[in-house]
């Protein structure tokens, strides 16, 4: 069974920084692409950003360009959200996914991990 379990979340302030971890594992699990998303109280789930499993390619929201980075350990099947300049608005809960080079999909989510920022 692939599951994806997320660490890292928390409360920091304004202009702060956390780093998300999400560690993929399963027996069959052939990774495409793992990214992030995020869901605030009252708003939809929205991306975070993303990165290509071979090469390592990244791709950002707009809003969180510059002061976030994703990164992956190919060897641990793990994904990384390191962020910094934190503001009040990128307070939510953030999820961690999984697009398997089954389906290049993603079916696969972690459980979700909140993020605070006071102001």
């Amino acid at each position: 069974q692939e599951q994806l379990e997320e660490s890292g979340g928390g409360l920091v302030q304004a202009g702060g920084s956390l780093t998300l971890s999400c560690a993929a594992s399963g027996r069959t699990f052939s990774l495409y692409e793992m990214g992030w998303r995020r869901q605030a109280p009252g708003k939809q789930r929205e991306f975070v950003a993303s990165i290509s499993w071979s090469d390592g390619r990244s791709i950002y929201a707009d809003s969180v360009k510059g002061r976030f980075t994703i990164s992956r350990d190919k060897a641990k099947n793990t994904v990384y959200l390191q962020m910094n300049s934190l503001k009040p608005e990128d307070t939510a809960v953030y999820y961690c996914a999984a697009a398997p080079t089954s389906t290049w999909s993603y079916d696969y989510w972690g459980q979700g991990t909140q993020v605070t920022v006071s102001s």
